[in-house]
């Protein structure tokens, strides 16, 4: 027996002597300990795993060369070889993070994304439609963030310093040639398009990517849905608008059709709500939209999109330059937009974009001076200025486009993308019996990439060079931006780019010597979000060059120069909280601009004035459950807007002869829908009523002034009405809509 048990302890003394001790330290790139890592032997079952202070330790009967693996969730595997030879080993390793998209810190500088689809939010696509006041524009719910200007007068998106012709729409990567209804004077035009049929929406208020350009401020990038989930049918029934839609989807869910149209005319509001302007012809929109979607056997998808819209209005106002005549105004206008887009996931990684689209849009406009009992009136050449006013005009845009952008995934989330686009535009335009056309043929192409070093830095470099063929001109534009994670949920971005944008067609009908205008964007910005709440702080500063400077030639016609500049600096705050208080949601934003620009027929670098120094929007959103009944509040505020009066004098040269600054804008906006539909099990249908009213306590903002020829009578112009109302049912057969309400408060 005292024999067996020395055996057997020599034997266990051998085995224990056979064995190698190896331990160490985990840790990552910033040499901080990580917990639960398994470290193991290659094709054995020795192995550890690390503890909180990222200690390993474990023994190992294996000899020779072997291979250590170290693994971590988050974490790049490690393979590392080693030598056994029975002495204990002491290692230390560090793992590199692996790049995740649900990890990595996002490039954002000048940029608001909004949609489901969009990882780092800001509004979700139910925010953009329902927002009091939008009155579902997408343009009306964007003035809610900063960086824009409370303009009332004119369409467009004003943003930091810029004109609203400096911002431009895309929908799916290709150019929105008329994204508004046509222009009346003095009164603002809403979009033609409905947010409903955008899944994600991209507001970029500078520093946007290389893939765009011909934006000298921001660009509203648009992406339309894909497939529906299932098939419905809608209709819309108030005393502005009705109308009707489908949308079909496949039983095999691979493709889907859907068509609507709508009807709107304000005879009978305007008999309810008297309005400024004396609306000889009321006002009468028809519109309609088509398309279909087909999934690809890759993953990919084919979507064609169109729509068409068909205008008629004439109103009246006093005459600035007499006691008691009028000015008549006239407009019909047709637009027609065409957008078919192929997205395919190639070999190896690839990806690939096409687009094409066509769009034509013809204004028929007839003003002329009026007498007081509304018959034309005729003036001889000592009144030339009246001669003027009177004019036939018929304005046609076509512009035809061809995109293709090829993507590469390199890595884990980097990835390199490059491409190209061609446009064909043709503007016509007839003045009284004077025909002006011209052509352009502009080409771009551009590459950028998206470089991911870590979770925590990342960079998108881009170059974009353009073309065009009226200037005969080239230019090549460089972009630029980083983004730092600072901490949990916090990161810094900073942009830079150059941006170019063509002269306006008006300028282009007398003139083809002209060049490109620039912008020059630097930008900085701290963002922290989580789920439920977002704070965001961003300054910049942007340099304008080359101009368009209005020359005079006589009263009628001017000339054109690049000799205009300016700058735009400023700060944009957004809070956005839908934590602090139960079923409540609000954002707040603000914005600080000092900007000043020489161009047209300024004297001097002057404020422009679309501009405003202080503005800030304050948005509110309850959802009361048991009473199935949503309550919103928009306030609007910005100070005055400075206004001039530019004249020519005895040498035909401008000087200033008024200025002034508008008084402060104020606007509160409300909106409520009840939706009787929810809690009632499998209804038939879906019903959201809603009504709302624009500028709640009637306050009377001044935009501006027209002057008289003589500069002695200056007109304020204000609102064609100082408060706006609707009401409507909204309704849905095959998806519960109210619910959509519900979840996302509206």
């Amino acid at each position: 027996m005292k024999l067996l048990l020395i055996i057997i302890l020599i034997g266990c003394v051998e085995v224990s002597a056979a064995q190698t001790l190896i331990l160490g330290k985990v840790k990552d790139g910033k040499g901080r300990p990580i917990p639960g890592a398994s470290i193991a032997i290659k094709n054995s079952y020795d192995g550890a795993t690390s503890d909180s202070l990222g200690r390993y330790r474990f023994s190992t009967q294996e000899k020779g060369s072997q291979d250590l693996l170290i693994t971590s969730v988050g974490y790049k595997l490690l393979e590392e070889p080693l030598e056994i030879k029975g002495a204990q080993m002491n290692l230390d390793f560090q793992l590199k993070e692996e790049l995740s998209e649900l990890k990595a810190v996002t490039i954002n500088a000048g940029s608001f994304s909004a949609g489901d689809s969009k990882r780092g939010a800001v509004l979700s696509s139910i925010d953009v439609a329902t927002t009091a006041g939008s009155n579902a524009d997408i343009t009306a719910a964007l003035k809610t963030l900063p960086g824009t200007s409370q303009v009332g007068e004119q369409e467009g998106l004003f943003v930091r310093g810029g004109a609203g012709y400096e911002t431009k729409q895309y929908i799916d990567g290709t150019l929105v040639n008329n994204p508004y209804y046509a222009s009346v004077p003095d009164i603002a035009q809403r979009g033609r398009f409905s947010p409903f049929l955008f899944k994600g929406t991209v507001f970029s208020t500078g520093g946007y990517s290389a893939q765009y350009g011909q934006a000298l401020s921001s660009v509203v990038l648009l992406e339309s849905i894909d497939l529906p989930q299932k098939s419905e049918i809608d209709a819309t029934i108030s005393p502005l608008v009705v109308g009707a839609g489908t949308q079909q989807l496949a039983k095999n869910k691979n493709w889907s059709w859907g068509a609507s149209y709508d009807y709107t005319n304000v005879g009978l509001y305007f008999d309810i709500v008297p309005q400024t302007p004396d609306y000889f012809r009321i006002p009468q929109y028809h519109s309609g939209d088509a398309n279909f979607r087909i999934k690809t056997k890759s993953g990919g998808m084919i979507k064609y999109y169109t729509t068409f819209s068909y205008t008629t209005l004439g109103l009246r106002r006093p005459d600035v330059d007499s006691a008691n005549m009028k000015d008549a105004f006239g407009l019909t206008n047709f637009n027609w937009y065409n957008n078919l887009t192929w997205r395919e996931y190639l070999n190896n990684g690839w990806k690939m974009n096409l687009g094409v689209s066509y769009s034509t849009n013809r204004d028929n406009i007839l003003q002329q001076v009026q007498t007081s009992t509304n018959q034309p009136a005729t003036f001889n050449d000592s009144a030339f200025w009246m001669i003027f006013k009177n004019l036939t005009l018929v304005d046609r845009q076509d512009l035809t486009q061809g995109k293709a952008v090829f993507e590469k995934k390199l890595g884990a989330i980097s990835a390199i993308r490059f491409g190209g686009e061609y446009w064909f535009a043709s503007n016509q335009q007839s003045y009284n019996d004077s025909l002006m056309k011209f052509n352009d043929q502009f080409g771009s192409v551009f590459a950028e990439s998206d470089i991911y070093l870590t979770n925590e830095l990342a960079a998108k470099i881009g170059v974009r060079a353009e073309y065009s063929s009226i200037l005969a001109h080239a230019d090549l534009a460089p972009r630029v931006s980083l983004a730092y994670r600072t901490g949990p949920n916090a990161q810094v971005s900073v942009a830079y780019g150059v941006f170019y944008q063509k002269p306006e067609n008006a300028q282009l009908f007398f003139t083809s010597h002209l060049n490109y205008t620039q912008a020059t964007h630097y930008i900085v910005n701290f963002q922290k979000m989580t789920r439920e709440q977002i704070f965001r702080v961003e300054a910049y500063y942007k340099i304008y060059n080359d101009l368009v400077k209005t020359v005079p030639i006589n009263y009628f016609f001017s000339g054109y120069n690049n000799a205009g500049n300016g700058y735009a600096r400023g700060l944009d705050v957004f809070w956005r909280d839908k934590k602090t208080f139960k079923n409540f949601d609000y954002w707040i934003s603000y914005s600080y601009l000092d900007t000043k620009r020489n161009y047209l027929n300024y004297t001097a670098q002057l404020m422009p004035n679309f501009a405003t120094a202080h503005t800030a929007s304050i948005v509110a959103k309850k959802m009361f459950d048991k009473i199935k009944t949503g309550l919103n509040v928009t306030y609007s505020f910005s100070t005055g807007r400075p206004y001039y009066n530019f004249m020519l004098d005895s040498n035909n040269k401008y000087y200033l002869a008024d200025q002034g600054k508008t008084i402060d804008y104020h606007s509160l906006n409300f909106s409520a829908e009840y939706l009787p539909s929810i809690g009632k099990a499998n209804p038939r249908s879906f019903v959201v009523l809603f009504a709302s009213m624009t500028n709640v306590f009637g306050y009377n903002p001044v935009f501006g002034y027209n002057y008289s020829y003589s500069g002695l009578v200056k007109q304020p112009i204000n609102l064609p009405a100082r408060r706006f109302y609707f009401i409507g049912c909204f309704l849905s057969w095959g998806v519960d809509r109210s619910q959509d309400a519900i979840n996302n408060n509206l």
